[in-house]
């Protein structure tokens, strides 16, 4: 999870959010996400929501464009705590 475009403290919230939120330690859910593992992630979710994930992780593409959106950034500055 090196992104140069990402703030540490930013990224540290935003982990902390999603790990509270699947209950799942941070620094565990880190470790999954930086070996491209979504296993505690996947869990949590009902069967239709992982399956759409999955499909969406499995092309890069689709992930960039999802995560480009107005919504996406509007969701990242509400977790993230950005004003």
């Amino acid at each position: 999870m090196n992104n140069n475009n990402i703030d540490p403290k930013k990224l540290n919230g935003l982990l902390g959010v999603v790990s509270r939120k699947i209950g799942v330690p941070p620094e565990q859910l880190r470790s999954e996400l930086e070996a491209g593992k979504f296993d505690s992630a996947l869990a949590a979710m009902n069967s239709r929501d992982a399956a759409k994930f999955r499909q969406a992780v499995s092309n890069p593409g689709l992930v960039e464009k999802m995560m480009s959106t107005p919504q996406a950034k509007a969701l990242y500055k509400k977790l993230s705590g950005e004003k």
